[in-house]
Parts: structure tokens; C-alpha cells; sequence
């Protein structure tokens, strides 16, 4: 799949820009109670993604992820800097984004297809057709057959599936997902990001991913954003060179998928003025240490 090529309407390669972005809040002095103090969480944040590209983001707890997605999604906006879709700059929340979340925020009183009908809904589609892009995007998650369940009838796997068929039904130019399968059990998912993989394949979206995760940062991703701690920026951007499809029992045991591993650890791990330096020898006897657990 070529993510990069041009679309006719936007001659620019990026589906999304960041310039130049400073979010900071304000937090309760504990010296003051009356008093609030400023917490940046990131700055100077630049970061260019292709259309249709899976791009994951790895990072130190508090460094920002989460407040990163907030602010593509429009739900917060930047003290400093822009942030632009297709050329445009993101003032607000719209539906050329959807988002996934690590809670799967369903509608309780709703049935799986009233669930993902929800953001056709908001675009007032005529009720035949919401149907049918329900319908279809309920078979692409595999869920044929559980239509009128409601959300208490199904396992966590289920729910997330439900929540992704909901936030590509409506047609996002962009999906955001903040951490969506750490709720789950670990057999659930390793199933869920080889469905999530397919459903990319299918769709041809652009795909921002937030994981604590490496190994899934790196099965998922065709570039991983390393960001730095507080306050967050882009630490390092790591290509990930591996063939599509993929099939997490075979690149796991891969040397290529491991080297890839231990290149975003060593950049997560080594300080900042301890500079990264990754051989481009392929050798996991010369780059891995025996000692590091991957």
C-alpha cells in the first residue's frame, strides 16, 4: 500500500500537520491553594502524518500522548501553534475524526447496530442507508450475527470492535485511538490489533495509535513517534520496514521485528543528552545486549 501518494484535491503528501504546538494547564499550587500553577505537557511539537499511514506513539507515563490526541481531535486546543486536517486548521471537535478510546464508551441502552448507527446519525443519513454502512462495517469488525445485543451481552473484545465499527462508519478522514486495547486480556488482544491491521488494509485510513506497548507500537505501526518526557515532544520517529500483512506469530519470532523493538526501547530508555546511536547492522548478536528484555 502506498500511504504517501498525492490526493488530487490536496496536493500536499500530509493528511495531518502539527506546528509548533504548546499545551499548558493550569494546576492547584500546593503551596497556594488560591494560587494555580502552570504545567506544560508538551511543546514544540512538530509532527507531519501521511495519508492513509498507521502511525503509532510510544512515550514516558505523563508525557503527553493523551493530551496530543485531545488536540487533534479538537476537544482542547493549543496555547501556542496550529494544528491542520487536509490544509485546514482544527478549530474544534468535527466527524472527519473519529476516536477510540481504551473505555469503550457505548451507549448501554443501544444495540450494537444503534451503537455504531450513532455518528450517521449526528450527519442525518437517511435511515435505510445508515443501515446498510452499519451493516457493513458490523461485518468488517466480525460481528455478523450480534446486531441486537446490547453492550452487557458482549465480552471487552467485542465492545472495542463495536467502538471501532462505530468511529469508521460515519468515514473519518482520521482515526484516533488513545490506548484502546489495554483493557483487554492479552489473547483478546493480540486478536484485536491483527483485526485492526486487516481493517486498516481495508479502509486505506489515516491511523494515529497511543500505546504503552511496544511490540504493539511496532507490529501495528509503519513509523512509531518516540516522544520525550515532560514536556512532551517528538523524541526520535523510527521507520518500521516490515511486510504487510502481518501475522503476529510470525513477526515476532522475526530478527527484523525484534531489532525494530530494541531501537524504540533504546530511545524510550537513553536520556537526553545520551544521544541514540542505532547501528544499521541487522544483527541482533551485535545490536541486542542478552541482558535487555524486550
Amino acid at each position: 500500500m502506498e500511504s504517501s501518494a498525492l490526493r488530487e484535491d490536496h496536493p500536499s503528501p500530509y493528511n495531518i500537520q502539527i506546528k509548533n504546538v504548546r499545551r499548558i494547564y493550569k494546576i492547584n499550587n500546593k503551596n497556594n491553594k488560591k494560587e494555580k500553577g502552570l504545567f506544560t505537557a508538551i511543546d514544540n511539537f512538530n509532527l507531519d502524518v501521511k495519508y492513509g499511514e498507521f502511525l503509532t506513539i510510544v512515550g514516558p507515563s505523563g508525557c503527553g500522548k493523551s493530551t496530543l490526541l485531545d488536540l487533534i481531535s479538537g476537544l482542547a486546543l493549543p496555547d501556542e501553534g496550529s494544528i491542520y486536517i487536509d490544509g485546514k486548521e482544527i478549530t474544534g471537535p468535527a466527524l472527519d475524526r473519529g476516536f477510540v478510546m481504551q473505555g469503550y464508551a457505548l451507549f448501554p441502552w443501544r444495540t450494537v447496530t444503534q451503537n455504531v448507527q450513532f455518528g450517521l446519525e449526528i450527519q442525518k443519513v437517511e435511515k435505510k442507508e445508515r443501515q446498510r454502512i452499519a451493516q457493513d462495517y458490523i461485518e468488517l469488525v466480525g460481528l455478523a450475527g450480534f446486531e441486537d445485543r446490547f453492550p452487557y451481552e458482549l465480552s471487552g473484545g467485542m465492545k472495542q470492535r463495536v467502538a471501532i465499527a462505530r468511529a469508521l462508519a460515519y468515514n473519518p478522514k482520521v482515526l484516533l485511538m488513545d490506548e484502546p486495547f489495554a483493557a483487554v486480556d492479552a489473547q483478546t488482544r493480540e486478536l484485536l490489533q491483527e483485526e485492526l491491521l486487516r481493517i486498516w488494509e481495508q479502509t486505506h485510513k489515516t491511523v494515529v495509535f497511543i500505546t504503552h506497548s511496544i511490540d504493539e507500537a511496532v507490529f501495528l505501526a509503519q513509523r512509531v513517534v518516540v516522544m520525550s518526557s515532560n514536556p512532551g515532544s517528538v523524541k526520535e520517529m523510527i521507520d518500521v520496514d516490515l511486510p504487510i500483512p502481518r501475522k503476529l506469530g510470525d513477526i515476532k519470532i522475526s530478527p527484523d521485528f525484534n531489532w525494530i523493538v530494541h531501537k524504540v526501547w533504546k530511545s524510550l530508555h537513553n536520556e537526553e543528552d545520551d544521544p541514540v546511536h542505532i547501528s544499521d547492522k541487522r544483527s541482533l548478536e551485535e545490536e541486542i545486549d542478552p541482558n535487555t528484555v524486550i
